[in-house]
C-alpha cells in the first residue's frame, strides 16, 4: 500500500521469516555460525532458544538456506505430536517411503536409513522449533535419537529450539540426561540501540530505499524503546509508523508517529505510568485506529 509512497519495491517489515532480509547483529551472527557449525561437525544435541520475537525461526530459515544439497533436513515446527504422530512426520520430511505401525519399526528403519546416508557421508539433520511446548514424554523421545550412533559418529543432529521456558524446563531433574546431551547452546537476546537502527536502515535499503532516511534519529529511538529490541516488535512498529506516515503524505517519521504507533499497540516504553495510559488507549481506540481516522480518499 504504501511502498511506491517511500520507493520501494517491497515490503521491508513482513512478519514472516524471510531469509533474504536476515539481519545479522553480533548475537544472531553468532547464533547462525554456532548452528553451521554444529551441522558440519556433527555436532549431536545443540540447543537455541531465546525470548518471543527475536528472531530464531528467521535463523532456522537461514541455517537451511546456507546448507549443501547434500545435506537433508527435517523441520518439525508443531511439536505437541503423540510419539507416532511425531515419527509419522519425520519420515515424511525425511522422504522414508517405508510403512510401520510400531515406535521399535519407525526406530529400526530410521536407524537403516541414517547408516545409509553415514556411509554416503551424508549429514542429516532434525530441527524441532516451537519445542517449549513438547511434553517431557516427547523431550525423551528425542534425546533417545541421540543413541543412533556408530562408535565414531552421530548419525542424526538435532537441533532444539524455543522460548526462554524451553531452558528451564532442561533443568528439571527429570531431564538432566538430555541437559547432558547438549554440547551446543546459543541465547538470542535483544537489539541493542545501535543494532536496532541498523537493522531498520538495512531493511529499508534491501527493499529498494534510497533516500536519505524515512525515520529520523527520535523515530529510531523510540522504535528501539518501544521494541525494546525484540525484532518482530520493530517490524510491528515500522510497518505501522510506515502506514501512518502514507495516510498522512509524510516521507519522514518522528518520534509522534511511532508514539502513536505504540499508543494503538498498548506497547509502553519501560515505565509502568507509560503502560498504563498505552493500555487506555488501545482498548478506547484499539489497535491501527489512526488509519481508520486518517485513511486518504483514495489509495
Amino acid at each position: 500500500m504504501y511502498l511506491e509512497h517511500y520507493g520501494l519495491i517491497r515490503s521491508p517489515f513482513e512478519m514472516t521469516p524471510d531469509p533474504s532480509l536476515l539481519y545479522l547483529g553480533d548475537v544472531h551472527r553468532e547464533g547462525l555460525a554456532t548452528l553451521v557449525y554444529a551441522v558440519q561437525a556433527r555436532k549431536g544435541f545443540v540447543l537455541l532458544f531465546g525470548e518471543v520475537g527475536t528472531g530464531k525461526t528467521t535463523l532456522l530459515h537461514a541455517l537451511l538456506a546456507q546448507l549443501d544439497r547434500e545435506t537433508l533436513s527435517a523441520f518439525i515446527f508443531n511439536p505437541r505430536l503423540e510419539p507416532l504422530d511425531f515419527f509419522r512426520m519425520l519420515f515424511d520430511e525425511f522422504g522414508i517411503a517405508q510403512r510401520c505401525e510400531t515406535k521399535a519399526e519407525y526406530l529400526l528403519a530410521l536407524n537403516r536409513f541414517l547408516i545409509g546416508r553415514l556411509e554416503q557421508n551424508l549429514p542429516t539433520v532434525l530441527i524441532v522449533d516451537e519445542a517449549q511446548n513438547l511434553s517431557p514424554d516427547m523431550l525423551e523421545e528425542i534425546r533417545l535419537l541421540s543413541n543412533l550412533e556408530t562408535p565414531t559418529s552421530k548419525l542424526l543432529q538435532i537441533l532444539l529450539v524455543g522460548q526462554q521456558e524451553l531452558w528451564e524446563m532442561l533443568s528439571q531433574p527429570e531431564l538432566r540426561q538430555l541437559r547432558q546431551r547438549i554440547v551446543l547452546r546459543h541465547e538470542l537476546r535483544p537489539f541493542t540501540a545501535d543494532e536496532t537502527t541498523s537493522y531498520v536502515e538495512e531493511r529499508l535499503q534491501m527493499s529498494g530505499y534510497a533516500g536519505k532516511g524515512i525515520f529520523k534519529r527520535q523515530a529510531l529511538r523510540a522504535i528501539h524503546e518501544f521494541s525494546r529490541g525484540i525484532p518482530r516488535l520493530i517490524n510491528v512498529l515500522c510497518d505501522g509508523a510506515l502506514l501512518l506516515g502514507f495516510s498522512r503524505g509524510s516521507q519522514q517519521l518522528g518520534r509522534s508517529e511511532v508514539c502513536e504507533i505504540a499508543r494503538d499497540l498498548a506497547l509502553d516504553s519501560g515505565s509502568g505510568a507509560s503502560q498504563t495510559h498505552h493500555e487506555e488507549q488501545g482498548r478506547r481506540r484499539g489497535p491501527f485506529a489512526f488509519f481508520r481516522r486518517r485513511a486518504p480518499e483514495r489509495v
